[in-house]
């Protein structure tokens, strides 16, 4: 039986892992194998690969494999591999991040006819290269995005680990993971994260049954970041510890049998959004560092380190959104209406470029996805394809009254507003002095004046559009 070496990438799982069953399909023992690379990897994805790889390798010991790790350039570690074992073939899941897609062609290149390279797809629901409007371009609005996907049917169902397993030794020994120094030491800011997740492939399955028993409350409570109501499933997917076939199939095939397919539209929805922007990204990929609408390069952008900085760690003024960036900072996850929010502020209300504030993300994140959040950054600053209108600047005020209407998400991330009344705890400046005297709060002191006035935010932010626009 020949030896196919199975390298990992973004598909840290056994489960439905299209590499691993087309290997085993083609009668070969399998080499499990993850090369750490110099992609970039912000410090929370960081913290959360250790753990990953930790839960992978654990699950394939428990199958009778060794999972290989290496570090280095992709190409060149698997070219030694097949020298030293004879592997007749690579098996790896598809990635749409230009430099991933580089790592793919450079790896082919190498190969040549010594192996064949198998590139498998199931990080997705539907491939890019399925999805094309009528004329045969690419879609640049969600909705008919959205629409032509669910037209192709339903996804395939996912599939088990297979039976018959049969892997390779590995040749030397493995590298450690201790080694590749991906947990922060000195300082030690990964706290929260401990506290919050459970990397690996049973924690993310865990987390899909609770959110399919869940479903019912999803679309009432999914923008509500006080409430337990989201997934929180994001990170999983974007490191692959569970497919999104299984995700759809395990929400939808339960809400059938509940009779609730219209409770579970909203969250499948997410799904496609998030094909859509891997989508987005694969047809441009300058995506995460260029607007997509040309008349953005002349947007009268700031660069401004303080207002960057009072934003980055949560002391802009404004409750709602200081609430948000002290939630990532300690979790390294933030609810997906508070993003809206805090973006929305630093490149309306700020004028800072999108770019710095998808950056922050990026580092502070445990979902990082390139796709999702280039997308995301660019919806909110109007720049890309499917994006948000100019004009449509979102008051943290208001925001914050409708989204936290008890106030308890505030409460939780910044306590030193905890004793405010529930009418001024987004707006702590409208409390009179004897208020803020009873919770204890003197305004620039304990808590700061808001970094901008929203009004004159507002006018500013609408100056620079038309100045944009005009030019």
């Amino acid at each position: 039986m020949s030896i196919a070496i199975l390298w990992f990438r973004r598909n840290l799982r056994l489960t439905d892992n299209a590499a691993l069953l087309e290997a085993v399909a083609d009668g070969k023992r399998v080499l499990p194998l993850y090369v750490h690379d110099d992609l970039p990897l912000g410090g929370a994805s960081r913290w959360w690969l250790h753990h990953s790889l930790t839960a992978l390798s654990a699950g394939i010991r428990a199958l009778g494999g060794t999972l290989l790790l290496r570090r280095g350039d992709p190409a060149s570690v698997i070219d030694e591999l097949i020298g030293a074992t004879g592997a007749s073939a690579v098996y790896c899941s598809r990635r749409f991040e230009p430099e991933a897609r580089q790592q793919e062609s450079q790896l082919a290149s190498r190969l040549g006819s010594r192996a064949i390279l198998h590139i498998c797809d199931d990080s997705l629901l539907r491939r890019p290269g399925e999805i094309a409007t009528q004329s045969g371009g690419n879609y640049k609005v969600f909705t008919p995005y959205y629409k032509a996907s669910v037209a192709l049917g339903e996804p395939d169902a996912p599939r088990p680990v297979p039976d018959s397993l049969g892997f390779a030794a590995p040749p030397g020994e493995s590298e450690q993971l201790e080694n590749w120094s991906l947990l922060p030491t000195s300082p030690d800011w990964a706290g929260g994260l401990r506290e919050t997740w459970r990397p690996g492939e049973a924690a993310a399955i865990e987390r899909l049954d609770a959110i399919t028993a869940a479903i019912s409350g999803y679309a009432d409570g999914r923008d509500r970041p006080d409430l337990e109501a989201t997934s929180r499933l994001s990170p999983h997917l974007h490191f692959g510890e569970i497919s999104p076939r299984q995700v759809w199939h395990g929400v939808m095939g339960d809400a059938r049998q509940r009779r609730l397919e219209d409770a579970a539209e909203p969250f499948i929805r997410q799904l496609y959004w998030r094909d859509f922007s891997a989508y987005l990204l694969f047809h441009y990929p300058s995506l995460a560092t260029e607007p997509l609408r040309e008349e953005y390069g002349r947007f009268p952008w700031r660069e401004d380190r303080a207002a960057i900085e009072r934003w980055q760690k949560g002391l802009t003024g404004y409750p709602i959104v200081d609430a948000g960036m002290r939630q990532l900072w300690h979790t390294g996850w933030m609810h997906n209406r508070v993003r809206m929010i805090v973006a929305s502020l630093l490149v309306k209300h700020l004028l800072i470029p999108w770019q710095r504030g998808a950056e922050w993300f990026v580092d502070t994140l445990v979902d990082a996805d390139m796709g999702n959040n280039s997308a995301g950054w660019q919806w909110v600053a109007g720049s890309g394809t499917d994006a948000a209108p100019y004009f449509r600047i979102f008051n943290p005020i208001s925001q914050g009254q409708k989204f936290d209407p008890d106030g308890e998400y505030v409460r939780r991330w910044v306590p030193e507003l905890r004793e405010l009344p529930k009418q001024y705890l987004h707006e702590p400046w409208s409390a009179d002095s004897a208020t803020l005297g009873s919770a204890g709060l003197v305004l620039g002191r304990d808590y700061p004046e808001p970094i901008v006035e929203h009004k004159l935010g507002r006018e500013r932010a609408l100056a620079a559009y038309k100045a944009m626009r005009e030019n």
